[in-house]
């Protein structure tokens, strides 16, 4: 794959850099990307991969552009409200590279998906704010044998790894685990608009450096970043012989969802309640108090709309407010699309409450099967 006189001129400044030269940059041309989340990481990520020539880029997300996301998502405009991401992210990308191609995907990832969307890219780069799929983006991953650009970020905080096969360790052996609903994301947490920008350029330096084979990436390193006092620091951290995915006798084989792995912990004590089947038994319960309803989003979340009768315990509360539910009454925990709720689930097991439950998808499902009227805060 030879660069024309236009691509030639497009990248003349990369071309001069004896690092990547001609050669580097056809390299580049012919690499193939994912970018899964079009978020505070992916969006800047997206832009300096396209800029920089990538053939392909493939851009995964299944949400639509909010009023919220414009102080950090710098791939969007305000003209793209209510969009899909991945749609207006297309847009901006072949707007500045059209040499480029640019594939979407308007999904959300889950293990029944993650194999056939990973496999077509050389290079993955993760920027979700969900520990269940960066988990789940992980172990794919290290099984499918794909290098990938992992990053994080947290206030004013912000962190980065590189896991190559073979070649180092993976998240898992850095983080062995942390359910959904107790590392609150930038919705819950708030973060610095700029933030992001760090580190999602950080990740497409590491994923040009691995598609051109230059420099050290960030393998067995993890790099943290401190906006407020400005300050670098690096971590090292070894391979785990008793990682769950990539030691020497791994367990998880497969990819899996979060919920699949609490349901295959507690396939009995945990319930799980469609929009339409909680409706019914809420109808059934009216004017006895078996049925609690527990809200555990935050509170901005809450007062934006919410169903009558339910409580607000937000999931970062919750152990120490258990107390609030008397006995012998049948939780039903709540949040906006299920991944709350069912951490919830998993907090209330271990706090001797034998048979929680949860709204499966969340007030989503509920606006969508029951009640079109309700109103659910966007926490992007």
């Amino acid at each position: 794959m030879s660069l024309s006189s236009a691509e030639l001129a497009r990248y003349h400044r990369h071309v001069v850099l004896p690092e990547i030269g001609v050669a580097g940059q056809e390299k580049l041309q012919a690499a193939r990307v994912l970018v899964v989340g079009a978020g505070g990481l992916g969006s800047p990520a997206a832009l300096y991969l396209a800029a920089s020539g990538v053939g392909t880029l493939g851009i995964l997300d299944g949400d639509r552009v909010d009023l919220s996301n414009l102080h950090r998502q710098v791939l969007f405009d305000t003209a793209a409200i209510g969009s899909l991401k991945v749609d207006a992210a297309r847009e901006r990308l072949v707007s500045l590279n059209p040499e480029i191609a640019v594939v979407t995907h308007a999904v959300e990832l889950r293990a029944a998906n993650v194999r056939a969307l990973l496999c077509e890219y050389d290079v993955v780069v993760d920027g979700t704010d969900r520990p269940s799929t960066r988990y789940l983006v992980n172990d794919a991953c290290v099984i499918l044998g794909k290098p990938l650009v992992a990053a994080a970020i947290h206030r004013f905080e912000g962190q980065a790894m590189t896991y190559v096969p073979g070649r180092g360790p993976c998240y898992r052996c850095l983080f062995p685990e942390a359910p959904d609903g107790l590392v609150a994301n930038c919705a819950l947490a708030g973060v610095l608009g700029v933030l992001p920008g760090v580190l999602g350029a950080i990740q497409a330096t590491e994923a040009i450096k691995l598609i051109l084979g230059v420099g050290e990436p960030l393998i067995g390193r993890l790099l943290t970043y401190d906006a407020l006092e400005l300050r670098f620091h690096e971590f090292p951290f070894e391979r785990r012989h008793d990682c769950a995915v990539c030691g020497d006798r791994p367990t998880i084989l497969e990819p899996t969802d979060l919920d699949g792995e609490c349901a295959s912990a507690t396939p009995e004590s945990i319930g799980r309640l469609s929009a339409p089947t909680l409706r019914g038994l809420l109808d059934r319960s009216s004017g006895n108090s078996e049925l609690m309803l527990v809200d555990v989003r935050e509170p901005r979340e809450f007062n934006a709309g919410h169903l009558n009768g339910a409580i607000n315990v937000p999931i970062a509360d919750l152990a120490r407010r258990l107390k609030e539910i008397p006995p012998g009454t049948n939780p039903v925990f709540i949040c906006r699309s299920g991944g709350r709720s069912l951490a919830a689930c998993k907090v209330a097991v271990r706090e001797g409450i034998t048979e929680p439950s949860h709204l499966e998808g969340g007030l989503l499902a509920w606006a969508s099967e029951v009640d079109p009227t309700l109103v659910v805060a966007a926490v992007d």
